[in-house]
């Protein structure tokens, strides 16, 4: 007898073994029992996730001599017939082959006649998308009111190339890709009913081989088979799927962390000599760093991943180890080397460089860390006698300035210009430029460059501010007609931080008043946005 291939041999019978798919076994088994099942379904989702299977079983579940029933018996002839696929009234079309009006006129007359043996006529359309425009139209109206003995199943990999005619008239089931975990506990049964001596992480192969396929893994199942017979290595599978051996991922990954770059130049030796895509391996360790990206950030990351078990549980071990920043940082280089390699003649280097890069990172010290360290350097060069720069305006913490010394006032005076002088004693309020007793208004600039650093939003507003008068325990600041930095800062809270600055910096008490002034007081100095555009 001629050999079965385990994709037919082990073909679901029943709804309980389509795996995956238990949202779509639900629905169907539920419509049977309650007695509600639609004229016709659309079965759509990836190729061998179990569409074609499913429409026969849901055939074998209306007919079967038992049923209508929510699991076939797999035993009476109507069943019999239908799994081995002689069934007269269960008939299937290619709809890859069948693609013209013409066929679609035959399966039109063909609907008019009774069953002939079976409790009803199913026609299962295989690739429906295929169907011409014409033979759509020529379907509609035998699709939306069918002889109660018709039910129609149409399965297809493509169902936006369908008409929203036919669509609107279906029970729409879309089929899942089936997550890695299920695929391979369904290959870990099949191999111990054949006797055959395989690893998890040897399925865990084959089952990404097959992509959320169920019926792709089991052909390379098959072809695994054929190679090693019932006893399979790792080695033997990995060498003939041409995967990428997932502990060079972990090897390469793991010398990462442990900034071991000649065993890096060692795996991508081992990569070129196996004959591996070097790009293709490039990506599967963009993939394996964001697995371990996802576990440092997430924790649990099994619905993220089509990972075995004993595979998660390397990947959490591995990002145990590793801060989050550094993981940012090596999934980038990653990506732009894969990205490059699509542009150089030299793979392997563009792969080692970014290897030896990832390996050779400076950890990243968190911003707050390094101001302090800045503090405390400032602190100690101020301790020794040196003459420190002055702090850059980037910095928060550094403390307020001191006050600075004021020169006795005759001493003052005699710095003044004559004119200045003459003016100050005609005005009854000293102006900015005669300090007599106050050098509050003739420091102005550097009181808001102070400010700037230790409170940019308020700096900012200050800018634009004139200062007009220093008297006892005031200082008198105008603003033009309507200005907006008034408004924001002619508030209490403002105004309470603003005199709060000016204590810190002037070493005492200062109220700091606020006035409009128009922009044509002669009397009035031009304030720091003005001196800077001019």
């Amino acid at each position: 007898m001629s050999y079965l291939v385990l994709a037919r041999k082990w073909r679901p019978q029943k709804f309980g073994d389509l795996v995956g798919q238990e949202h779509v076994s639900q629905t169907l088994q539920n419509a049977i029992h309650s007695g509600r099942v639609a004229h016709a379904f659309l079965f759509t989702g990836a190729r061998g996730v179990g569409k074609t299977s499913a429409a026969r079983i849901l055939a074998k579940a209306l007919t079967c001599e038992h049923g209508p029933a929510a699991e076939p018996c797999n035993a009476c002839p109507a069943c019999d017939e239908i799994t081995s696929g002689v069934a007269v009234d269960v008939i299937e079309i290619d709809g890859a082959s069948n693609t013209g009006v013409d066929d679609v006129r035959e399966l039109r007359e063909n609907v008019k006649y009774l069953p002939s043996r079976l409790r009803a006529k199913i026609f299962i359309i295989d690739e429906v998308h295929m169907l011409s425009t014409s033979a759509f139209n020529a379907l509609l109206k035998t699709l939306e009111e069918p002889p109660p003995h018709v039910k129609f199943i149409f399965a297809t990999t493509e169902p936006h190339k369908v008409p929203i005619t036919i669509l609107s008239r279906c029970q729409r089931f879309d089929f899942r890709r089936i997550a890695l975990p299920v695929v391979v506990a369904r290959l870990r049964y099949i191999v111990d009913q054949e006797g055959v001596e395989i690893s998890e992480a040897a399925l865990a192969m084959v089952g990404r081989k097959g992509d959320g396929s169920m019926r792709d893994s089991l052909s390379t199942l098959d072809q695994v088979l054929a190679f090693c017979g019932t006893t399979v290595s790792d080695e033997d599978v990995v060498a003939l799927l041409g995967v990428v051996d997932r502990r060079l991922l972990v090897l390469a990954s793991q010398s990462v962390f442990n900034r071991d770059s000649r065993s890096l130049l060692e795996i991508v030796k081992q990569v070129d000599a196996n004959g591996y895509n070097i790009r293709q391996f490039c990506q599967e360790l963009v993939e394996h760093f964001r697995l371990i990206t996802l576990c440092k950030a997430v924790g649990d990351i099994a619905e993220y991943a089509d990972l075995s078990e004993a595979e998660l549980k390397e990947i959490h071990t591995q990002a145990q180890t590793v801060d989050l920043v550094d993981l940012y940082r090596h999934v980038a280089i990653l990506i732009k080397a894969e990205s490059d390699m699509a542009h150089t003649g030299f793979p392997r280097l563009v792969l080692e460089m970014a290897l030896l890069k990832m390996a050779m990172l400076v950890p990243v010290l968190p911003a707050q860390e390094l101001l302090s360290r800045l503090d405390g350097l400032r602190s100690a060069i101020s301790g020794s006698g040196m003459v420190s720069s002055p702090a850059p305006s980037w910095t928060r913490g550094s403390s307020p300035r001191q006050q600075p010394p004021r020169p006795p006032a005759s001493e003052t005076a005699a710095s003044l210009p004559k004119t200045d002088a003459n003016q100050a004693v005609s005005r009854p309020a000293p102006s900015v430029g005669a300090k007599g007793s106050s050098s509050w208004a003739s420091d102005w600039p550097g009181f808001v460059a102070w400010v700037c650093r230790e409170k940019p939003m308020i700096g900012s507003l200050l800018e634009d501010a004139r200062p007009l008068t220093a008297s006892d325990g005031a200082l008198e600041v105008g603003f033009p007609p309507n200005s907006f930095h008034f408004s924001a800062l002619n508030s209490p809270a403002m105004l309470s931080d603003l005199n709060g600055l000016a204590k810190v910096y002037f070493g005492e008490s200062v109220s700091v008043r606020l006035k409009t002034v128009s922009g044509s007081a002669g009397d009035a100095p031009m304030s720091i946005a003005e001196k800077k555009t001019h």
